[in-house]
This record gives C-alpha cells, sequence and structure tokens, in this order.
C-alpha cells in the first residue's frame, strides 16, 4: 500500500513516530498526481514547489523534537471558490480566471496554521453551480471509480482528488448538497456543518444564506479532526455562530444502542434508483442491529424544497454576482462605452448556468413578482425548517439517501437543468434549514458505483452524526476502499 491510500490520522502517527517523512509522503501524493490527473482532471492549479517546500519545513520541525499539528506535513486540496493568498483563486470562472487574493479565508487562515502541504486548487462548477462539475469554464472533473462518469458537484474537483488519491484530505463548500453529493458520488466522507460553525469569509459568496464550507476526507476521524480545525466563531463574519465548538473527536464512539434514527418517508420517493434504496435500507437495517432505533416519520413540506431553492439560491446569485462587471471585480471585454462594456464581460466571461441562474434570481426579486416568488419560497423555507423541528422532538438523527442515484455517465444530463436539479432532492432541505449533515459510503450499485448514506442532525450537533457515523463505518471495509484506477490495489 502506497502512503497516498493512507487517512490523514495513520500519515499523522506514521509522522510523529518517524516512520515515514512529510517530503516522502509529498512525493507519493505528487507522483499520484502524475499518474491520474490526466484522467481525473480534479485541479486546476497545482503548487507543486511550494508543496515541496512546506513538506522540508515540516521534516525539520520533526527533526528538532518539536509537537506537530494533526495536518502537519499532510497533502490536501481546496475548492476554488475559498480564496488563498498568493494562489489563483477562479471559482472555475473565466472572469476571475487571473484573480489572486490578497488575502486568505478565515477557513484557510485557521488550516494555515496547522502548516500543512498545500497541493493547489481543485475543480468546480462554476461559481459552485451545478451538480456534476461539468460546468467549470475550464474542463469537467471525471469520477475516479469510473472516469465516464460525472464525480458530483459543485465540490467534484475536491471529492475526485481525495478518491483518486491525488490528496489525501479536501475542503469543498456546501449551498445545495455540494459537499455531500459529490462524497457519495465518489465514496468518500463528506460534512456540511450547521450554518454558521465555519465562517465563511473569504468564500466566494453564491447564496450567502446557504453556503457552508466542510470537509471531504477518507474516513469519519479525519472529518472530526479537520472540523475542530476549521470550526469556531469569527468577528469578520456576521452570520458566524458564537456557540462553543467541542472536540469533536470525543464522539468517535462505537456506540448507538438507543440512538432514535428518523426516517422520513418523503426522501424514498418514486423515481429513486431502485439500487440506492435497497443499499441505503440495508445501512438502515445494520444500525438496528447495531442497537439502535427505527422511527417513521414524515417531513411533508420536503417536495416543495428544491422549489423553494432554485428561487432563493438564484436570487442571492444575482445580487451576489452583480459585482462582477468588468469595473469592480474580475476581466473585462472592452466595448465603446460603459454599458456595452458591462454586456460584453458578463455575457463572455459567464458560464451558460451562471447566466440561467441570474436570470432566474433577478426575474424571482423583480418588481411584481418578488411577493409570487421569492417571499413565498422564504415562507416554504420557514415550513421545511419546522418540519425537521418537528421530527427532532422524536429522534435523534434522521437517515436517507445522500443522493437519489449513483453518478452518471458525463453529459448525461447537461441538456437537461430541471433533471440535474431534481438530483439535489435529498440534500437541498438541510440548507434550507441551516443544519449539519454527512454523507458515508454505504456500498455500490451492481456497476460498482458508490453509494452515500445521508445522516442528518440537529443545528450544533455535528457530534451526534460523527458518533452515528463512525459507528457503521467500523462495522463495514468502505472507507478503506479506493478507486482502483491507474493500477492502484
Amino acid at each position: 500500500m502506497r502512503l497516498y491510500e493512507k487517512p490523514a490520522h495513520v500519515l499523522h502517527d506514521m509522522l510523529v513516530n518517524k516512520e515515514i517523512t512529510a517530503v516522502a509522503l509529498t512525493e507519493d501524493v505528487l507522483k499520484r498526481i502524475d499518474e491520474v490527473e490526466g484522467d481525473v482532471k480534479a485541479y486546476l492549479t497545482i503548487t507543486r514547489d511550494e508543496a515541496l517546500a512546506q513538506a522540508k519545513a515540516v521534516d525539520e520541525k520533526i527533526a528538532k523534537g518539536e509537537t506537530i499539528f494533526f495536518l502537519e506535513g499532510i497533502p490536501g486540496a481546496i475548492k476554488d471558490n475559498i480564496c488563498t493568498k498568493g494562489i489563483k483563486t477562479t471559482c472555475a470562472s473565466k472572469i476571475l480566471e487571473n484573480f489572486v487574493p490578497p488575502y486568505d479565508a478565515t477557513a484557510m487562515t485557521k488550516i494555515k496554521a496547522q502548516n500543512p502541504v498545500i497541493l493547489g486548487k481543485v475543480n468546480m462548477d462554476e461559481f459552485a453551480m451545478g451538480g456534476s462539475t461539468e460546468n467549470s469554464a475550464y474542463h469537467p472533473t471525471c469520477n475516479p471509480w469510473n472516469t465516464d462518469c460525472v464525480p458530483g458537484g459543485s465540490s467534484g474537483g475536491s471529492a475526485a482528488a481525495v478518491a483518486a488519491g491525488t490528496s489525501i484530505w479536501a475542503l469543498g463548500s456546501d449551498t445545495g448538497g455540494s459537499i455531500r453529493q459529490p462524497a457519495s458520488f465518489c465514496g468518500v466522507v463528506g460534512m456540511k456543518p450547521t450554518y454558521g460553525r465555519v465562517s465563511r469569509y473569504g468564500l466566494v459568496a453564491y447564496a450567502s444564506s446557504l453556503d457552508q464550507i466542510g470537509p471531504l476526507t477518507r474516513d469519519v476521524t479525519d472529518c472530526a479532526n479537520i472540523l475542530n480545525i476549521i470550526c469556531g466563531h469569527d468577528e469578520m463574519d456576521s452570520t458566524s455562530s458564537e456557540a462553543e465548538v467541542p472536540d469533536f473527536t470525543k464522539a468517535l464512539v462505537e456506540d448507538v444502542k438507543g440512538l432514535k434514527i428518523g426516517l422520513p418517508k418523503e426522501y424514498f420517493v418514486d423515481g429513486m434508483d431502485p439500487e440506492v434504496e435497497k443499499t441505503v435500507r440495508a445501512a438502515i437495517e445494520k444500525y438496528k442491529e447495531l442497537g439502535a432505533e427505527i422511527v417513521d416519520i414524515s417531513l411533508p413540506h420536503t417536495k416543495y424544497a428544491i422549489s423553494a431553492y432554485y428561487l432563493i439560491a438564484p436570487a442571492e446569485a444575482a445580487t451576489n454576482l452583480q459585482r462582477y462587471d468588468g469595473v469592480s471585480y474580475g476581466e473585462r471585454v472592452e466595448s465603446d462605452d460603459l454599458v456595452g462594456m458591462m454586456t460584453k464581460t458578463r455575457t463572455e466571461k459567464f458560464g451558460e448556468e451562471v447566466k440561467r441562474r441570474i436570470v432566474i434570481g433577478n426575474y424571482a426579486l423583480s418588481a411584481g413578482y418578488y411577493d409570487a416568488y421569492y417571499l413565498k419560497a422564504m415562507k416554504v423555507r420557514t415550513l421545511v425548517q419546522q418540519d425537521y423541528n418537528e421530527a427532532f422532538q422524536k429522534v435523534d438523527v434522521i437517515m436517507a439517501p445522500t443522493a437519489p442515484t449513483p453518478a452518471f455517465k458525463i453529459g448525461e444530463m447537461i441538456s437537461d437543468p430541471l433533471q440535474m436539479y431534481l438530483q439535489d432532492a435529498c440534500t437541498v432541505p438541510l440548507n434550507l434549514a441551516g443544519l449539519p449533515g454527512m454523507s458515508i459510503p454505504c456500498g455500490y450499485s451492481a456497476s460498482g458505483m458508490p453509494i452515500g448514506l445521508q445522516i442528518i442532525g440537529k443545528a450544533l450537533d455535528e457530534e451526534t452524526i460523527i458518533r452515528a457515523a463512525y459507528t457503521y463505518e467500523q462495522s463495514q471495509n468502505y472507507h478503506n476502499e479506493m478507486a482502483k484506477l491507474g493500477g492502484n490495489n
């Protein structure tokens, strides 16, 4: 087994015990990038020289007998909508193709304090708008389990890099499922924390009331450790939670006896892939064997969540993206007058999906339509939140499929936006309610594609999700399996 196949916590222990060096680890992951990146295309920017210099500095620290942090010397990748000082942050858009931030996002500042090895920036759907990473302005990313398939989105580059072994861990962002759905498609662990748990300062905004940064990792242990690093109040973000952050690693306990698991009938809908339903229900049965109690529940307003989301998110996107006009931010396409320059800039530099959502958002916010669309969507959002509040009076966590299907073929849905939007049916409600959720691998389709189980928790109760996920993970072996790409395994 090569080093790139091991999770961060194992590699950390090996570094501490001087069984490996940070340089050897980094060189192994960079070699893996050389082997498979041509097939996977997870990266937009690779910072090879900087990564090796970071690794060398860590080895010098270890040689002096100094204590190292959890992520110190461990190679990781960052989604390209999280600002990184001195490293291009493009949001996979032509309008930001040369943007180099003069500052780090708060999550990045916290990560950097650990002295990890940053390998570079990974691909995404442009401005995080999409569910397949086909909407990148540069190139689609492929799923390491089958490179004819999508990795999911919008954090598809993050999930694919972790699944392919071209990164040990990654940061992504989740607006309507953009961490959890690619985690499901790529067979890795993905966590969307409670809204406000992680600062959004320096995360390029898509929909400000929905966006949340979170980790994608090989296993639940790595996820808990990275949450410890990135969570916490930030004065630079007015929506940042002031709640105390627990030590999430203390929730890494194999015990679900007496845990009440809610099973919402609305999440097992017509049109769901039968293999997904069968696999997820088998995982639920495993929880029953482990001592959990299964409770049937109803979340009646779930059926309206997608419609509400695709009014609220584009409305916020239209507002957030108005700054990209060739004057305030981003690239410029010259024209004879100011209006012509702005029009040409936005027409040529934004992709089709981004323009589609800007048009929808502006329509929903326009005079005469605001009450009929946006305001009504906000009322539905409240009803979705109330459904969860009532359910959590009866249960400790809710479980459901992460996505209604395994990863689909590249190009299969790109011309049918509505069908693509329905991929978010199981993930969007959490973002509307601001709740935490995690996707963990729970099996495979007949064609060998990963299937994810989604675990949903109460606000600020990531610990119960982690305990439930860890208990199931330890009863299985999915976290030790990797995509058989490029001859590994």
